[in-house]
């Protein structure tokens, strides 16, 4: 807490701190709130050089990112790449993994039409700035088939032969396609307005890359279920076939096993918890 007081009187003279909160952390980054309006996030890399890289080019990301996007995105208020903090204004809102919301369905507008513009941007504003992730999806399957061996014990029985099922099975075709993804779209990273029904924010763009459109989709359908995910589509603009569906199916599984996996490993109780509550959404259609 110290470290924050001193960064602030650093960078913002005169600014009185009331209250820090801790927010909590993911595998990237751990996060406070300063007097209920700022944010202030630290890199967890060790290494300085790369600390210093990637939040300096998350902050230039950011800055991209803002005149692109159809809803709010972090904008920061300073940086401090070496030692990997980011502070920005807190955006209204509260994450959707903590908050549901009553009628999901009226977020698909808003998220059909966000991931339209993203994956819309032209790559030679942001190429410079993230890289491209292609990893196999035989890969991704060999990752899932190692979390499932990490919870199974913790998963209901009930639900072990449909993923068991799904992890005996080929993964589907690569994809051609490559655009700019958020590429960690879940619902701790989108903020809604619960009384209002309204996205407010997306945040935290570390995992940002130029990668198959699917990526983004998945999370839709793994937090939120099939319909949303349908709803959304109906909203977005890009090229989504059959063939895109299962795809995105199929990342929606990976990805379940890797949070639940994540959350019981290390503590981050809301990930598996969240995971667990979507095992039948996100397993039995296709099943």
């Amino acid at each position: 807490m110290d470290e924050i007081h001193t960064l602030l009187g650093r960078h913002l003279t005169g600014y009185e701190v009331r209250s820090i909160t801790r927010l909590g952390e993911g595998s990237d980054n751990a996060a406070h709130e300063v007097n209920g309006e700022l944010i202030v996030r630290a890199s967890k890399e060790t290494d300085r050089a790369l600390r210093s890289e990637s939040t300096q080019r998350e902050a230039q990301l950011l800055a991209v990112v803002a005149g692109l996007s159809t809803l709010p995105v972090p904008e920061p208020l300073f940086v401090e790449a070496e030692a990997g903090i980011l502070a920005y204004i807190k955006l209204p809102g509260v994450p959707l993994i903590d908050h549901p919301v009553a009628e999901p369905a009226l977020l698909a507008p808003h998220l059909g039409r966000f991931l339209s513009r993203l994956h819309q941007a032209p790559l030679e504003k942001v190429e410079h700035l993230v890289g491209r992730d292609a990893h196999p999806l035989l890969a991704w399957l060999e990752d899932a088939q190692r979390d499932y061996r990490e919870i199974v014990e913790h998963l209901p029985a009930a639900y072990r032969y449909l993923v068991e099922d799904f992890l005996g099975r080929m993964p589907p075709a690569e994809s051609r396609a490559a655009v700019f993804c958020h590429n960690d779209l879940g619902a701790e990273h989108v903020l809604v307005d619960p009384e209002a029904i309204a996205v407010t924010g997306i945040i935290d763009w570390t995992d940002a890359a130029i990668c198959d459109p699917v990526r983004d989709l998945a999370l839709i359908y793994r937090d939120l279920g099939p319909e949303m995910f349908d709803l959304a589509l109906a909203h977005y603009e890009g090229n989504f076939d059959d063939i895109d569906r299962e795809r995105a199916v199929f990342h929606a599984r990976c990805k379940l096993l890797e949070d639940v996996a994540y959350g019981l490993r290390t503590g981050a109780r809301p990930y598996a918890e969240a995971g667990l509550a979507h095992l039948a959404q996100t397993f039995e259609e296709f099943a």
